[in-house]
């Protein structure tokens, strides 16, 4: 019944408290089984076109969130010794950011499965090269609703893209398939900070309505 739906104002209250919140702290206000059912309805509930279902979400919880920064940060250090990253900038910028993943307590990380794209690739050739942005497309909408729905449940959250950089390690130590692409890393943790509101263009410029009554 219409009565019973939520309001879009919980909705519109959500998107408008998402920040990036880049000091997080290890401190979770749910049960780790709460951030579990919540991607667990991300998959269940999150469209894909023609159905692809393609989306795959790895999560790391605690120590093992932990072990994905840390081979990060080992990463990074070995492009210091190589001579492709200054150490100023790894002391200075990136060791300092990548320590404050470390500092979370969670990260997601965001795949695409191809074997689940190609079949609709042969079966409709007219749309052959719509399916991989299409896929993007879905896989941003599961970023999207996680990032809100962590937010929900109490915590601050970040999106990272270090890959391709990381892809090869973090297949070994988890065993994911190395055809899997990996998209997005999203960090979580206990907000230790207020988000911080950034400047908006103006909806005038970004919005056109026509026919409206």
């Amino acid at each position: 019944m219409p009565s019973q739906m939520p309001s879009s104002d919980a909705l519109v209250d959500l998107a408008k408290g998402r920040h990036s919140i880049y000091k997080l702290g290890r401190n979770s206000p749910v049960p780790d089984s709460k951030i579990e059912e919540l991607v667990n309805q991300a998959i269940l509930n999150v469209p894909s076109a023609f159905n692809t279902q393609s989306t795959r979400l790895i999560v790391l919880l605690h120590k093992e969130h932990e072990r994905l920064w840390d081979i990060t940060m080992d990463l990074f250090q070995a492009r210091v010794k190589e001579g492709t990253l200054p150490e100023e900038t790894w002391k200075n910028q990136t060791q300092p950011k990548l320590q404050g993943m470390k500092n979370g307590m969670g990260t997601i990380l965001f795949y695409e499965d191809p074997a689940h794209i190609k079949p609709f690739q042969e079966k409709f050739p007219a749309y052959k090269d719509q399916f991989e942005p299409w896929a993007h497309h879905t896989n941003a909408m599961h970023q999207y609703f996680l990032w809100i729905g962590l937010e929900s449940l109490g915590f601050g959250a970040n999106l990272q893209h270090y890959n391709p950089l990381i892809d090869s390690a973090v297949a070994k130590q988890w065993d994911i398939p190395t055809d899997w692409r990996l998209i997005s890393q999203l960090v979580f943790g206990s907000p230790e900070v207020e988000g911080q509101e950034k400047a908006k263009k103006p909806v005038e410029e970004r919005v056109k309505v026509y026919g409206k009554l």
